[in-house]
């Protein structure tokens, strides 16, 4: 069974950058597809990208696409978020997760069974 640490949040400014780190304890992700999601105060938990087990295969939230960047290490011991061009609107609390799938990857968060602890993105103007 896996456990995923995320790690890597802080408060920036807009237009700066930060790159999440979800580490796999206990398992590689050699078999998981792995999705980000996020959760604003007041609002519900929104699909944010996600990538298949090999890395081949990403998936990007609108309002991220072009901004953000998932990938998975070459030993599959995690996976990075490189988000550029942060604004204010992508303050929340962000998670990791991950679902045993060898095909694909979902960007339903029913279909995970694996979640990190949430690390914190703040961005200010």
């Amino acid at each position: 069974q896996v456990q995923l640490v995320e790690s890597g949040g802080g408060s920036v400014q807009d237009g700066n950058s930060l790159r999440l780190s979800c580490e796999a304890i206990g398992d590689t992700f050699n078999a998981y597809a792995v999705g980000w999601f996020r959760q604003a105060p007041g609002k519900e938990r929104e699909f944010v990208a996600a990538i298949n087990w090999s890395g081949a295969s990403t998936s990007y939230a609108d309002s991220v696409k072009g901004r953000f960047t998932i990938s998975k290490d070459p030993k599959n011991t995690a996976v990075y978020l490189q988000m550029n061009s942060l604004k204010s609107e992508d303050t929340a609390v962000y998670y990791c997760a991950a679902e045993v799938r060898t095909f694909g990857y979902a960007r339903d968060e029913g279909e995970y069974e694996y979640w990190g602890q949430g690390t914190q993105v703040t961005v200010s103007s």
